[in-house]
């Protein structure tokens, strides 16, 4: 059959808490990378790990599968494990890369200008890795001038963000951070999600492909994804405090 332009409409619910969980994974992130970084020694590594397993897992993964939750299509979709959860990978990995990358020595515009488009690069990788996973009866219809803007809004912004979080020390400062942070990753994502047009190629419009992950199933994995970075930074911390207290 001729390939049909399915319309999409987005739950503005949805939207707005797949910005929170950015920001609440930005904020942990961004507060994990400066605990690593302390005058006189050397980076610690698992704090940057920690870093941007906050920001690749939560701010950025668990971010975009929450948007694809608030994505209203009237067609059968499912995601294949494989590139979900390569995609993982990849933003942890990127965002690591950054935040170590600022956090070893002092901020300059050399760092920045480094680890910011990095950053940005990797938000962008875990997204397009994410729409790459998706499967249904059908195909994407790329505007590639739209891709291009979407992957410079995010180097811009994340760049904007890291010398927010690494040229102050202040709490409401890393929040303003989190949140340009946050800004760059949604702005990022639903302007990647308007560069595609959502092509049907068949009259059962709910057929769904065998093996895949379906969307009823995004809330549990996102959940679980999300609440293993929060007990595994908890634990972190309180090490880090046990052992602060007992040199004191």
């Amino acid at each position: 059959m001729t390939p049909e332009l399915i319309p999409v409409s987005y739950s503005p619910l949805l939207v707005a808490l797949s910005f929170l969980v950015s920001a609440i994974g930005a904020f942990t992130a961004l507060a994990a990378a400066g605990a690593a970084r302390k005058p006189g020694q050397q980076v610690n590594r698992f704090n940057v790990f920690l870093a941007g397993l906050a920001l690749g897992g939560v701010g950025i993964w668990s971010m975009h599968f929450i948007g694809m939750l608030a994505w209203k299509v009237d067609l059968g979709v499912g995601y294949r494990w494989l590139e979900t959860m390569v995609s993982l990978v990849a933003a942890v990995l990127v965002s690591s890369l950054a935040l170590g990358y600022v956090a070893a020595g002092p901020v300059t515009w050399r760092r920045l200008l480094v680890a910011g488009p990095l950053a940005g690069i990797g938000v962008a990788v875990m997204h397009y890795l994410g729409m790459y996973s998706m499967r249904f009866y059908g195909f994407f219809e790329w505007d590639y001038g739209v891709v291009g803007l979407s992957v410079l809004i995010a180097m811009t912004a994340a760049t904007a963000a890291l010398w927010l979080a690494f040229n102050t020390s202040k709490r409401t400062h890393r929040v303003a951070a989190a949140l340009v942070m946050a800004t760059a990753v949604c702005t990022m994502h639903y302007t990647g999600m308007l560069a595609a047009d959502v092509m049907c190629t068949t009259s059962n419009r709910f057929a769904m492909l065998p093996g895949l992950l379906r969307p009823v199933d995004l809330p549990a994995l996102v959940l679980l994804i999300a609440l293993s970075v929060a007990a595994m930074i908890s634990l972190d911390l309180m090490v880090q405090r046990m052992q602060a207290s007992s040199t004191n």
